[in-house]
């Protein structure tokens, strides 16, 4: 299995988790791991079964402890350069003059632009300038031919504009989705894009498991189709059932393949075996 998105580099890993993290009600599935550094949360994703992971970068400051980390392990860790919607300073085009000489200077080092994207729900007032940082990273893509990993939260529409409004559209994928198979319809139409997998397929009141008023399944994994599927963790989030309550970890990777499994009415096999080829594809592991 390949986790194809994860933050274990960030600082929510730098400290013990505390018995806190845990919601009230909720035991733990295994007892609380010490240490709980960086590098035991890729050796313990390692010996649970996922063998190689890809680091989005977020933030201008996550870019050495991403790079510390990564050269830890030699051969198991993916690196992508970006920058988050929610993380846009006060002079965007500065930051992203830091994100493009990195990728000009590192050939082979980054094999995506990403974490890059809009995200309406937490910064609706920022919509402009996400826009603006979006538009100019989806071209730095397609100058250093790179795929783009997107996150999209409340703003699909100016998602789309964007990527519509680009000479050509890169690759792909649309990290954490979770929306309904006519999202995934209008994103196939737009490009040759994949869809990260993450702990939501787990959660009871997701798409994945919930029915419209016609009775009909919400679950987009049917429109998506095993060969647009990538797993993802989004570690330190979205930590999926039944470690829901817990600060995530890649080493969680397989409840969300088990779940996709279980969704599609595919064997577990078929699904890691499938999402890993995708993942190797699109970053050309």
């Amino acid at each position: 299995m390949i986790d194809s998105h994860t933050h274990l580099y960030c600082n929510e890993f730098l400290t013990a988790e505390r018995p806190g993290h845990l919601k009230k009600g909720v035991p733990a599935p295994t007892p609380v791991p010490t240490p709980y550094g960086p590098e035991e949360a890729v050796e313990r994703a390692l010996a649970a079964g996922v063998e190689h992971l890809v680091f989005p970068a977020n933030a201008l400051g996550e870019i050495a402890p991403m790079k510390r980390l990564a050269a830890c392990f030699p051969g198991k860790i993916t690196m992508a350069m970006g920058l988050h919607p929610t993380e846009l300073t006060d002079d965007p085009d500065a930051a992203l003059d830091i994100i493009e000489k990195e990728l000009a200077t590192n050939p082979g080092l980054y094999r995506a632009v990403g974490e890059i994207g809009i995200d309406l729900y937490w910064e609706p007032e920022n919509r402009e300038r996400q826009m603006r940082a979006f538009d100019r990273q989806c071209r730095m893509a397609l100058r250093y031919n790179l795929p783009v990993i997107i996150h999209c939260r409340d703003g699909l529409d100016e998602t789309l504009e964007v990527l519509k409004s680009l000479p050509a559209v890169p690759s792909g994928v649309f990290h954490s989705f979770s929306g309904t198979p006519q999202d995934v319809e209008r994103i196939r139409s737009t490009g040759d894009f994949y869809f990260g997998i993450n702990g939501i397929v787990t959660f009871k009141n997701s798409n994945f498991n919930t029915a419209g008023p016609d009775g009909r399944s919400l679950s987009p994994l049917p429109a998506i189709g095993l060969d647009r599927i990538l797993l993802e963790t989004d570690s330190p989030y979205l930590a999926p059932v039944p470690c829901r309550g817990r600060r995530n970890e890649s080493a969680y990777l397989p409840y969300i393949a088990r779940a996709v499994a279980a969704n599609l009415g595919l064997p577990l096999s078929d699904v890691t075996a499938a999402s890993t080829a995708n993942a190797r594809r699109l970053f050309r592991i």
